[in-house]
């Protein structure tokens, strides 16, 4: 159907900044000025009351006419929760308006007096009776109670659910309603004398006047979950109905005496129902409603609706068709029908940010007509041109494979972060001294730079455990071109081991408003800093004993390592600058020392670990130093051995307390169990009316808290242990990194591919731990790029996954992966993560990749040794000339290839037939050779053809019934007898299905 848009007749904005919903909004003769003409009430969540009696009164100024039609605003202190329009004042007949607020009820009179002067007549509030509410208000509804004619009670529920009756200005009573959990539309229905509301258990009650009102009172029950006291009835609704959804509104429409219908508005469901509960008819929905208002109908036995949603549509709907749409400037909260004096049936609706709209339905006539286009003949040449440069453009869209569109060359934000060269004079620190050394601290200063405008801006820093920052959020300021921001903060360890890094990460996330989106595009920036090595040690003494040494080889002459280290050099005691000690404020003390004739310098400690964070420094500074002194071919390594023993170490202990956080969690488990079980059996005695011995479950009780209380303050400090040994971990891995990049000359592509495989993980969690995400990582390389054979590497590619990663039995399999991993990357394995696209995979290996044909991939040394094994033996078979013997052998071979499978013999003859061809120089000039090996090799092969004949004869018997079936396949092995051994294996190929299809 067309979709039209609604007719504005008159509007007007409310105010700034304040809020409205669905009762905040009435339509009535409030002023009593007996015209008919109903006047707009809207009273808003921030206090303000507000009456218009709209017109068309045009004015030459704008916004004029919505002040002329404007009768009154006045400020009322509290919000405005539901207005209302009836005769709510005893011993009167005119209409008086109700303010609901959240503690109180008011109840004004509205009069106008004309005025003498051109600028109209003057509207007056006032206050005729108000009744301050012990609970906080939600909603109210009114009626004629009790079916007393003439004024109207009010009925209004609180937030927890109790319905407080009011008769003009006395308080009746109030009940609670049974059940209760949060506040429903409510709604009063006088032709059956019964309120309605729809409960948290998603269905619609029907409460009486009369059960209500002789049921017990609200005062005498302090919790409505209590059972009652005497003196009253219990209260139950007199018949309910399952929704299955919450509902948005409730509507008993009283213009016609002939239908009698309740309709309930859903989230996703019109419902219409009888008085007696019965459903007379159900709408569903396609979109998100959000008011409706149900009116008369020309029909008889109908009711019209108009219903909106929040696609800013305005429905028209009779009973379960719809008639009309309309299309709304804004999402409709409340909806409402006004008669006017220059119209009838205007359509008022409100917003929920305070744009009231009188419209109507209608359609605007369109005087545009489409211009006539000028015929003209196709310029072919200009057509081409523009196709081939859409083309062009289609094929460099193309061609890239980015999923993130291309970032601009300048950034909309730069970020520097600047580290100070000296230690806070006043240190930060969480901890003040570790083993008797103090803690310092260091401040680290970021500057945020904007060129363009940016909005709602973070910053956050991460650190390695144990090292902490004193602020690690930070919400920026919006800034504009050019602007910057400056902040600071300071780290600092905090915890009795060193971290895995020295370095910090800074992320910035932003929003860039653009044309399109003026809230802002998400982005987000990252920066890296490198924090001092003297935060986490201080100079000491060097140490000449220690558990473990590696030696780094350089092709320069010693360099002084006071001038390698000033920080460290003016406490250090060797003035010559061969040897420097850091020690660690964990007590390890790591010694470097230089050798004064050749260029090794060897760093040793008592932790292997702790060897790291000195080795790394000094690389990088070497590094360093040399490119200052614009030496451009300088070269380190390390001769070896790779220190394997060391590093397993530190994997088992891992591991060894990953074990013992599980076995933890399980003990925890039973003995939860046993004490929710022993606190269920004291409940049960507790509960019984005769008393019974406890039978020492008090003392079981009081045991097993204190087993659970135990357990839980063992794994909170295995879990501390856990995460020390994960940095320690960390540390070792990084380390042998180094070592074998170092060994091996690895480029720094070919490090990064190591030290993601032995670090899969930026921290341990109880799901999914380092040891199987490491092997896991290792053994893809072991059949990838480090694999023996193109047959592992196929192999590999035609694996469709694994088992699901879990806590392994032992660390056996993942040291024998590492140890192998090292092996093969010493003999020259390269670690690229393209080769398993490049690989070429060899023709006899094809049938392995596909599916089902998957073999286990070789893995240990050894079966590298079987695959060379079998090479031999296949150029063996080559090389080898065929005898007399072994001709007649293949004859009778001939005769009985009926069977399914082909004997291994026949199969290494055929493949040496097959290559014989190719290879019949080489054959003649080794004859002689070839003739001793087939002088040895013939009484065995002799005696496995006569064993096969044997077992070949009793299925030739089985299947002499298919040979005569077949006669024509007979007949053509009869005659192919004198081929050639390739027609052989030709003829096999044809005869395997066959023998599949008997």
């Amino acid at each position: 159907m067309s979709l039209f848009k609604a007719r504005d007749w008159w509007s007007a904005a409310l105010g700034e900044g304040e809020e409205f919903d669905q009762g905040c909004i009435c339509v009535g003769d409030v002023d009593n000025s007996g015209t008919g003409h109903d006047k707009v009430v809207v009273g808003s969540y921030m206090g303000m009351l507000r009456i218009f009696f709209p017109h068309t009164k045009k004015s030459s100024e704008a916004g004029q006419g919505s002040a002329e039609a404007q009768l009154l605003e006045v400020q009322l202190q509290n919000a405005i929760i539901q207005v209302e329009v009836g005769k709510f004042v005893s011993c009167s007949e005119l209409l008086h308006l109700a303010v609901l607020h959240p503690r109180k009820l008011s109840v004004y009179s509205v009069s106008g007096t004309a005025g003498n002067v051109e600028h109209g007549d003057q509207y007056q509030l006032k206050l005729v009776y108000e009744h301050n509410l012990q609970r906080t208000a939600c909603n109210m509804t009114y009626g004629t109670f009790g079916g007393v004619t003439g004024h109207h009670s009010l009925c209004i529920q609180s937030m927890d659910g109790m319905l407080m009756f009011f008769e003009q200005d006395s308080y009746s009573f109030g009940r609670f309603l049974p059940g209760f959990l949060l506040p429903g539309p409510l709604i009063y229905n006088p032709r059956t004398d019964s309120f309605l509301t729809v409960s948290s258990a998603r269905q619609l009650e029907s409460y009486k006047y009369e059960t209500l009102a002789v049921a017990t009172e609200a005062e005498s029950r302090q919790d409505p979950d209590l059972p009652l006291k005497t003196g009253g009835k219990r209260l139950m609704p007199d018949w309910t109905l399952v929704l299955g959804e919450q509902a948005l509104d409730l509507s008993v429409p009283s213009f016609s005496h002939s239908s009698s219908s309740t309709f309930i508005l859903g989230e996703r469901n019109l419902h219409c129902l009888h008085d007696n509960g019965q459903i007379r008819f159900m709408k569903k929905l396609e979109f998100n409603p959000s008011c409706f208002l149900p009116y008369t109908s020309v029909t008889d036995g109908t009711t019209n609706l108009l219903l909106g949603n929040h696609t800013n549509m305005l429905l028209v709907y009779q009973d379960v068709t719809l008639k009309w749409a309309a299309q709304l400037p804004f999402v409709p909260v409340a909806v409402r029908v006004a008669n006017f004096p220059e119209l009838k049936g205007v359509v008022v609706s409100l917003s929920s940010d305070g744009h009231l709209l009188c419209s109507y339905m209608g359609t605007d006539p369109s005087f545009f007509s489409t211009p006539k286009v000028d015929a003209r003949e196709a310029d072919y040449e200009q057509v081409d041109a523009e196709m081939k440069k859409l083309q062009k453009f289609i094929r460099e869209v193309t061609r890239t494979q980015d999923i993130l569109p291309k970032t601009d060359t300048e950034e909309d934000l730069s970020i520097t972060a600047a580290v100070s060269s000296s230690m806070d004079s006043l240190s930060q620190a969480l901890i003040q001294d570790i083993n008797g050394l103090p803690v310092p601290s260091v401040t680290i200063q970021v500057k945020v730079k904007a060129s363009c405008v940016v909005q709602s801006s973070k910053l956050t820093v991460s650190v390695q455990p144990p090292l902490a920052v004193t602020q690690d959020q930070f919400v920026l300021e919006p800034m504009g071109v050019g602007s910057s921001t400056v902040v600071a903060f300071s780290a600092f360890l905090n915890g009795r081991y060193p971290p895995a890094d020295l370095t910090g990460d800074i992320t910035v996330s932003y929003s860039s408003p653009t044309e399109l989106n003026p809230k802002g595009v998400p982005r987000v920036l990252q920066s890296r800093f490198s924090l001092p090595l003297l935060l986490v040690c201080v100079p000491s003494s060097p140490t000449k004993s220690t558990k473990f040494k590696i030696t780094v080889d350089t092709n320069q002459p010693p360099v002084d390592l006071n001038t390698i280290f000033p920080e460290f050099s003016a406490k250090s005691e060797d003035k010559d600058g061969n040897s420097l000690a850091f020690q660690f404020l964990s007590g390890t003390k790591v010694t470097v020392l230089a050798s004064k004739t050749s260029q090794r310098y060897r760093i040793q400690s008592d932790s292997f670990e702790d060897i790291w964070l000195v080795v790394k420094e000094l690389v990088q500074r070497f590094d360093l130093h040399f490119t200052k002194l614009g030496v451009k071919d300088f070269k380190k390594s390390f001769s070896g051995p790779i220190p394997l023993q060391e590093y397993f170490l530190s994997v088992d202990h891992h591991f060894q307390l990953r074990v013992s956080a599980q076995q933890y969690q399980d003990l925890l488990s039973e003995r939860a169990v046993q004490f929710r079980a022993i606190q269920r059996r004291l409940l049960t005695r507790f509960k019984d009316k005769t008393p019974a011995p406890l039978q020492n479950l008090d003392t079981l009780l009081d045991a097993t808290y204190s087993q659970v209380m135990a357990l839980a303050e063992a794994a909170e400090e295995n879990r501390a242990q856990l995460e020390e040994a994960f940095a320690r971990l960390r540390s070792a891995s990084h380390l042998l990194v180094l070592l074998l990049s170092l060994w091996q000359g690895l480029t720094p592509d070919q490090s990064v591919i190591l030290e993601a495989t032995l670090l899969p993980l930026l921290q341990d969690t109880p799901q999914l731990g380092w040891e199987e995400s490491c092997d896991a990582a290792v053994s893809h390389l072991l059949r990838s790029c480090l694999s023996r054979s193109p047959k592992d590497q196929a192999t590999s590619l035609a694996q469709a996954g694994g088992p699901v990663l879990g806590l392994p039995h032992d660390t056996a399999r993942l040291k024998k992966h590492i140890t192998l991993m090292c092996d093969r990357i010493g003999k020259g394995g390269r670690l690229t993560l393209s080769s398993e696209a490049n690989v070429q995979v060899p023709a006899q290996v094809q049938n392995l990749a596909a599916p089902g044909g998957v073999e286990p991939i070789a893995e240990v040394a050894g079966d590298g040794e079987e695959l060379e094994l079998s090479q031999e033996a296949t150029k063996f078979i080559k090389k080898k000339q065929p005898s007399k013997k072994v001709k007649k052998d293949k004859d009778s071979k001939e005769k009985k290839e009926v069977s399914r499978e082909p004997s291994e013999a026949a199969v290494k003859e055929e493949a040496g037939g097959a290559e014989e061809t190719v290879k019949e120089a080489k054959k003649e000039k080794k004859e002689k050779k070839e003739s001793k090996k087939d002088s040895s090799k013939e009484p065995k092969e002799e005696t496995k053809k006569e064993s096969k004949k044997e077992s070949s004869s009793s299925k030739e018997k089985k299947e002499s019934s298919k040979e005569k079936k077949e006669g024509k396949e007979s007949s053509k092995e009869s005659g192919d007898k004198k081929v050639s051994k390739k027609s052989v294996k030709v003829k096999e190929k044809k005869k395997e299905p066959e023998a599949g299809e008997g």
